[in-house]
């Protein structure tokens, strides 16, 4: 059962659009509309985001839903959604800019086979930029890098264990989480990069590998998970009871700003306590332990250990973790967190170093982690959720505490999503790092038009390696057409 989990755990949360404290969403998530389209009588069911090791959130309307017999082997999608978008710099002479954003979008997908979404905002710049500011917002088409954000979903080998997905990670987290958790790749908002996961099962091995960007040389990361009884005793009667996992992630620091390469390594292991379950849903008690480092570099190393919590029913999912941690020499767990594309060029406190650099104190931490989603109709399709909570937080023996989240709520009948969310970094230290944004969405005229309105806070990079904090604000209209 890990191993299935930690497959819809580790690539659900990956479907969103942009970062919500980090980065003003760009469009919508139709792709969601076009899952609804297949029902188990395909034999194809959306994979419920199971929160535990990741979340996403669906920033789309709700789907509408198709009879199963009349479900199309192959459905597809056409959107397009329009708003202004105004930026400010603060602190900088001409930074005030205002665009006509244009989010095209086009999804095909067949079950279980392909699932290919391509689309990206067009920024048309109304006024503001300065002396020999372009037509189109620079920043987001510079790099070879920021033309992956053209594919804003490709997923190969639907819900099966061995498959590929690309897109936009967010809040994305490998297996385990003790190196990488609520990792978000598009957390700079002038870098809009497509990372790939790759996973693969070969009982008694689960191996999940991943890449942030792959159109540049940035982190990359993988996981090997070995179900210890199988090995040792054959195929037991209750598999993935005892695992043993061993996970290394190294960043080269090439794109999307340089910054000094940095590599670590965890050694996990996880033994399911208790297992109940029924057609209606289960329970899982797990207990876990691991310990870290950064190679080549003595003394900085970490402990780690936790229990953490599954409820699952038709309506219900609810992951949580509490865990005790240990930090020496520098080295961190979840290094690569929510805010880990800002720390890179300047972590959050008064060091006003990138995190390859900065120092970490010595101590103890405690992590905890609760994911819920509830829908008073069920959660078989993918964005449907009533209410959706992801939430993690880490407070340190020496006044630090770490915070990032989301809210979302869907209400009348679904025509209207609000969601708030945000990330606070180092608070009780001087010069903590918060970021918060919220949108709203309302659908009306039957569903296929709806409104739209973001807003919230950014930091924006600069060529002397800070962060110039900024706003964004944004108002539109969309349309969408299944077929």
């Amino acid at each position: 059962m890990f191993v299935r989990r930690c497959w819809a755990v580790v690539l659900l949360p990956l479907l969103s659009g942009a970062g919500w404290a980090e980065e003003p969403a760009d469009s919508q998530d139709s792709e969601a509309v076009v899952d609804s389209l297949f029902t188990e009588t395909d034999g194809f069911v959306p994979l419920e985001p199971s929160g535990e090791e990741g979340e996403t959130q669906l920033k789309d309307a709700p789907p509408r839903p198709t009879p199963p017999d009349s479900s199309p082997r192959w459905a597809n999608l056409v959107s397009l959604e329009t708003t202004t978008l105004a930026l400010h710099s603060r602190g900088t002479v001409g930074r005030d800019e205002g665009f006509l954003q244009v989010a095209p979008r086009l999804v095909v997908a067949r079950p279980g086979v392909l699932h290919l979404g391509l689309g990206a905002p067009v920024r048309l710049r109304m006024w503001g930029g300065g002396e020999g500011a372009g037509l189109v917002r620079k920043e987001d088409w510079d790099t070879l890098s920021d033309w992956g954000q053209v594919v804003r979903i490709l997923t190969v080998g639907g819900d099966a264990p061995n498959s590929l997905w690309m897109g936009a990670l967010e809040s994305y987290t490998l297996l385990s989480g003790h190196l990488v958790r609520r990792y978000n790749n598009r957390g700079n908002p002038d870098y809009h990069p497509a990372g790939v996961v790759v996973t693969g099962l070969m009982a008694p091995v689960y191996v999940e590998a991943f890449a942030s960007d792959v159109l540049g040389v940035r982190l990359m990361g993988a996981e090997v998970v070995l179900d210890a009884q199988h090995l040792l005793f054959g195929r037991p009667r209750n598999p993935l009871q005892y695992l043993l996992s061993l996970s290394a992630v190294h960043d080269w620091g090439k794109e999307g700003g340089t910054s000094e390469p940095m590599t670590l390594a965890h050694l996990d292991g996880t033994v399911i306590l208790v297992r109940r379950g029924n057609p209606e849903g289960g329970f899982e008690l797990q207990a876990m332990g691991g310990w870290g480092g950064r190679p080549g570099e003595g003394g900085a190393w970490g402990a780690v250990a936790g229990l953490g919590v599954e409820v699952v029913s038709s309506r219900l999912d609810l992951r949580a973790r509490l865990e005790a941690r240990l930090q020496r020499g520098g080295f961190r767990q979840g290094a690569f967190g929510p805010d880990y594309e800002l720390a890179r060029i300047q972590v959050a406190g008064p060091s006003a170093l990138p995190q390859a650099d900065a120092p970490f104190p010595d101590g103890y931490s405690v992590y905890g982690e609760v994911i819920l989603s509830w829908d008073a109709e069920g959660l078989g399709v993918l964005g449907k959720r009533h209410f959706r909570l992801t939430m993690g937080a880490e407070a340190f023996s020496w006044g630090r505490v770490d915070v990032d989240g989301r809210l979302e709520a869907q209400v009348f009948h679904r025509n209207l999503t609000v969601a708030v969310g945000g990330v606070a970094m180092g608070m009780g230290q001087p010069a903590a790092r918060n970021l918060a944004s919220g949108e709203a969405r309302w659908r009306f005229l039957g569903g296929w038009l709806y409104a739209v309105g973001q807003g919230g806070t950014l930091l924006f990079p600069t060529a002397e390696g800070t962060l110039r904090p900024g706003a964004f604000a944004a108002v539109g209209l969309g349309v969408d057409h299944v077929r």
